[in-house]
């Protein structure tokens, strides 16, 4: 394992592991921000984990991710303010603790919570992260409908579809598209924030996968889509083409790297992404680099 590997390995048990351990900070939960895109539709933000979508009206009440376990009653509260009735359907948009670690919480509250099927399976599995295990979830935690492709809502007057992509991300990211509202979710395929995507090749994401999905959502949107990044604020198509624009260009200069017969720890200390100003995150340049190399072992 290089030097970067192991930091990367570090570095996302700590982002997994985060739901049961924010669960130990009840007193200290950010404040849930709402923004309404359309008559029956918001996205829920606190800058701390994943963005949650809402669909709402006279049929029933959606959420999209559902954040840490501790954010569960503030969750509900922002909700009810929206005039909407209590979370009867929840979509995992991927596993990660960061947009699923609400799931117990709605679960038991009657919700049925739906994913793609490679969800349920990370879910219901310990899942290894450098030295950490994270354990499998509790049964009421589980995704109870899940699907290969896709499936669709017909609710609140809307078409809202699920699509798989083959993932990317991980290997169970799902898109959620509004069709009639042209509102489209892309959970964390797409980060909206400071620092470079997450490839979680461990969860079987692969940076072309991602490409291939992030051409597949461009291609179905327009300049009217409003997007919904899985991290960071509200977006739209031009701002995901010039991300989609960013992976590629990184790729191609790993590719090169490795084509020119370097190893990964020289193609890293090449420092190839310097010029990309994409700030200090969650993920840095060394951590990209290293996914894109993965995604192609």
């Amino acid at each position: 394992m290089t030097r970067t590997a192991i930091t990367i390995a570090i570095s996302t048990a700590s982002l997994l592991a985060a739901a049961p351990l924010a669960a130990q900070d009840q007193g200290n939960q950010p404040e849930i921000r709402t923004e309404v895109l359309a008559p029956g539709i918001a996205v829920l933000f606190t800058g701390r984990a994943g963005n949650m979508g809402v669909s709402y009206g006279e049929d029933a009440t959606i959420l999209i991710d559902d954040q840490f376990a501790p954010m569960a009653p503030a969750i509900e509260a922002a909700i009810a303010a929206l005039g909407a009735t209590p979370v009867e359907y929840l979509v995992n948009t991927h596993w990660h603790g960061d947009h699923t670690g609400g799931n117990e919480h709605f679960g038991e509250s009657g919700a049925t919570i739906f994913a793609h099927d490679n969800v349920r399976i990370r879910l219901s599995e310990p899942q290894q992260r450098g030295e950490r295990t994270i354990g499998p979830s509790p049964k009421e935690a589980l995704p109870v409908v899940t699907y290969p492709q896709g499936m669709r809502f017909h609710l609140n007057g809307d078409t809202i579809n699920l699509m798989y992509f083959g993932g990317g991300h991980t290997d169970g990211d799902s898109v959620v598209f509004w069709e009639e509202d042209n509102i489209v979710h892309m959970g964390d395929l797409y980060f909206k924030i400071p620092g470079f995507p997450f490839i979680d090749v461990a969860s079987g994401g692969n940076v072309y996968n991602a490409m291939r999905t992030l051409d597949l959502i461009i291609m179905m949107i327009d300049d009217e889509t409003k997007v919904i990044p899985g991290h960071g604020p509200m977006s739209n198509k031009a701002e995901l083409e010039a991300y989609r624009a960013m992976v590629g260009e990184a790729v191609s200069r790993v590719e090169a790297s490795r084509e020119e017969g370097n190893s990964l720890d020289q193609t890293i200390d090449a420092r190839l992404l310097d010029d990309f100003e994409r700030g200090e995150g969650f993920i840095d340049a060394d951590g990209f680099v290293t996914a894109i190399w993965n995604s192609a072992e």
